[in-house]
């Protein structure tokens, strides 16, 4: 297994196959929009943590809020 596929999450593997066996028009026909929600809510709560829960609670332990 590659680097770049070890960065792929599990249940999004099939999906991005698939995609790169058909391209987009038919990934959106055969598993529609809900696709498209479950990796935006992915990315949203992923990037939450990284970017806002992480700092905050690494600054509150420096500054003692």
């Amino acid at each position: 297994m590659s680097f770049k596929q070890k960065l792929i999450p599990k249940f999004l593997r099939k999906y991005i196959d698939y995609y790169l066996e058909n391209g987009f028009r038919k990934t959106v026909k055969k598993f529609g929009w809900k696709l498209f929600a479950i990796i935006f809510l992915y990315y949203l709560i992923r990037d939450s943590i990284l970017y806002i829960i992480i700092p905050y609670f690494a600054l509150k332990g420096i500054f003692n809020f």
